[in-house]
């Protein structure tokens, strides 16, 4: 199986295009021509986990978290970054990572942080705007219907929970076409007028090239006239974070999370209420998200990487529950190991056995917690 097959159907589920301007999602190393033998999935590649890949036979490692995420200016082997990539590259290991792009998507990270719970009722916390686009454009109204079928094939036409919409308006075009154009209606040097549609569909961003190929492979005209603007809309299923309902005391959910997600240490603020009904969730550093989990009544917010004046923004209008970066996203991996697992039946699969967090804990008894690093 080529790697570039993989990618393929790992951006149809999250495309690259979705991540945040600061991610460095995708093929971090390797060759999208190469030939995978078989596939580790990790949340974070680290050393071990190359070797890993190497004693399995993996020429493919898919992590969660980039092992290139902020800027290095020297790959001088002084660094656990560049150690990953000199062992890679010479072992012929190639690297890809869903981060940003897998949390915004409503299937993905936080989606499996609220199914573990038992969440129900669950929907994108901070909806994104600018991920969808407007084409318009002209086409004569007895090809319309055809030239509309490819669009709405192609994904044009869908707004939330509706497909193949469009907006048409009638009206009438002239051209007249020079002695180097190739009309497929009219003839050359002599103007035409003729019973033309604007069409005004919407799409997602992430189709913006398969909408250009669908109009100069279908539309009747040898230069079609067409527009595309980015829009302000906001999307139901692409955004950060997630809120759903769930009917349970805090003290019950409190040990549901010590035992499911297997966590050492949970800090969080004051108990506003004993009776949960919603819960809004964030995996990794969901800060940025504490507003928003208040403005949609949230009776608690379970994130991670809190840090000291975060804790004040709950100013007892909600609950923070601080569970730590690696115990939820832990199941990041199950997560994509499931997918790729309907989707390739002919690829060695592997999840990690690496427990990749670089967090001790120290409990009040004396004793450390067993190293994981």
């Amino acid at each position: 199986m080529k790697l570039n097959k993989i990618i393929q159907s790992l951006e149809e589920w999250a495309p690259s295009i979705y991540q945040e301007s600061y991610d460095n999602s995708g093929l971090i190393i390797g060759d999208i021509n190469s030939e995978v033998s078989g596939c580790l999935i990790t949340l974070d590649c680290t050393e071990e986990v190359v070797d890993e890949a190497i004693k399995k036979n993996c020429n493919l490692i898919i992590s969660h978290h980039p092992i290139l995420f902020k800027s290095i200016n020297k790959i001088n082997f002084n660094n656990w970054e560049s150690r990953v990539i000199k062992k890679s590259i010479k072992n012929d290991i190639n690297i890809y990572a869903l981060h940003t792009n897998l949390d915004n998507v409503s299937n993905g990270v936080n989606k499996k942080i609220c199914d573990i719970l038992q969440m129900v009722n669950t929907e994108i916390l901070r909806k994104k705007e600018n991920i969808s686009c407007r084409l318009d454009v002209y086409i004569p109204e007895k090809d319309k219907d055809e030239f509309l079928k490819k669009i709405f094939e192609t994904g044009g036409g869908n707004i939330g929970n509706y497909n193949e919409c469009s907006f048409q308006i009638h009206g009438r075009g002239t051209f007249l076409p020079n002695d180097k154009a190739k009309p497929q209606i009219g003839e050359k040097n002599k103007k035409e007028t003729i019973d033309e549609i604007k069409l005004e569909i919407f799409f997602d961003k992430n189709y913006i090239e398969n909408i250009k190929h669908c109009i100069n492979q279908y539309h009747p005209y040898d230069e079609p006239t067409y527009s595309i603007n980015n829009t302000l809309n906001t999307s139901k299923n692409i955004g950060s974070g997630m809120i759903g309902k769930r009917k349970v005391d805090f003290k019950i959910l409190i040990k549901e999370i010590v035992k499911l997600f297997n966590v050492k240490s949970i800090r969080h603020t004051n108990v506003v209420k004993n009776k949960i009904n919603t819960i809004a969730v964030c995996g990794g550093s969901g800060s940025f998200l504490i507003k928003d989990a208040i403005s949609a009544n949230a009776d608690v917010f379970i994130t991670s990487d809190m840090k000291y004046h975060d804790y004040f923004i709950a100013d007892n209008k909600i609950t923070i529950i601080d569970i730590g970066h690696y115990e939820g996203e832990q199941f990041t991996k199950d997560l994509i190991f499931e997918y790729l697992s309907k989707k390739f039946l002919n690829i060695a699969l592997h999840l990690s056995n690496v427990k990749t967090n670089p967090i001790n804990y120290y409990n009040w008894h004396g004793k450390y917690w067993k190293k994981t690093w």
